[in-house]
């Protein structure tokens, strides 16, 4: 939903080869992975302690990021002793090989508490079938009967991409320091894109490891879910892009999870947040001609159209259209009425 890239960015480096390592400030080592996805890339982060390396996030749990990684970790500076696993957050493709790592080189795994336990939860749907809150939110966003019995064909896929989580974890909290080698790390929480996200943050190395929570090319999916039908994540997300601009300065290299690392990160801020004013005025003036369901509003949302065919973009989109008219709603903007098929009506607020 978010403006194209600010003009005043720049990307001082090019993208490594998929599968090596490149450094990009003292001790501090690019890696991008594969992803056999639309968005096909992940970034990850490998930084340098007194005696070895930690990781900040893993990609997923599939043969060719373990291959990958087998490779990286033969050679060079990661063939050092591996001392800590860190999550940005609990997304297959930032925590996919957390207890793979864990495990095998019998170091713990540190992210914020929500994301762990939330993870561990929507682990445990491994397989499960679709719950009837699941199909009802489907339902209540005007999903066709074709399109709810993929979900119910689809659902429990998210734990197949990440390898089983430690049984214990050590917590991140924000304004947390973490010392490593010669550096100290701040964490700095952020909510919206997922419950309780994390950025690093180093004063000394001008460096910002921002996740998923400010991307330069693209914006973050900020979602309702079933769990929780009348979230507001919208709002923490926005309220999130604030607090990065209070407290990280303009000149830190953001090190971002996809696309690359890049400075002009209050610029970025700002887009964002204009992006998403613009698509909310979008999304007000659709609703000017009448009572709209979820689906029907996906065409002021969206650059590219959404079909049912492809049910995980299906499923994105709605989470997001959900998060905005939930938005609107806190604001007094929009009202919903519910019909007697159990499907959702938003309106301009009388």
């Amino acid at each position: 939903m978010s403006k194209p890239e600010g003009a005043a960015l720049r990307y001082p480096f090019e993208a490594p080869t998929p599968g090596q390592a490149m450094q990009i400030a003292p001790g501090v080592r690019w890696i991008r992975l594969s992803m056999p996805f639309r968005l096909d890339h992940i970034n990850v982060w490998a930084i340098d302690t007194d005696e070895g390396w930690v990781l900040v996030d893993t990609g997923l749990n599939d043969p060719n990021t373990v291959a990958a990684w087998l490779a990286l970790m033969d050679q060079g500076a990661l063939a050092r002793p591996l001392e800590g696993v860190y999550a940005t957050h609990m997304h297959p493709d930032h925590i996919g090989l957390a207890g793979w790592f864990t495990r095998r080189a019998g170091v713990p795994l540190s992210m914020s508490r929500l994301e762990y336990l939330t993870c561990r939860v929507m682990h445990a749907d491994t397989s499960r079938e679709a719950p009837p809150d699941g199909v009802l939110f489907c339902q209540r966003a005007g999903w066709s009967p074709a399109a709810i019995e993929n979900y119910r064909s689809r659902f429990g896929s998210f734990g197949k991409q990440i390898h089983a989580l430690p049984d214990s974890f050590r917590r991140l909290q924000d304004g947390e320091v973490l010392q490593w080698g010669r550096h100290a790390w701040q964490v700095v929480a952020t909510r919206g894109h997922s419950p309780e996200h994390v950025c690093l943050y180093c004063p000394d190395l001008k460096l910002l490891i921002s996740g998923d929570q400010v991307l330069p090319r693209i914006s973050s999916n900020v979602s309702v879910f079933a769990n929780e039908p009348l979230a507001n994540p919208l709002k923490e997300w926005l309220a999130s892009l604030d607090k990065l601009q209070r407290q990280i300065p303009d000149d830190v290299l953001v090190l971002p999870s996809h696309n690359e690392p890049f400075y002009g990160l209050h610029e970025r801020l700002l887009s964002l947040r204009a992006g998403t004013t613009e698509a909310l005025e979008r999304l007000c003036q659709q609703l000017r001609g009448g009572p709209q369901r979820i689906v029907d509003v996906f065409p002021a949302l969206f650059r590219r159209p959404i079909g049912e065919q492809d049910g995980q973009q299906l499923g994105l989109a709605t989470g997001e259209a959900v998060a905005c008219m939930n938005y609107l709603i806190a604001e007094r903007a929009v009202q919903c009425t519910v019909d007697a098929d159990g499907v959702a009506w938003y309106a301009q607020a009388s």
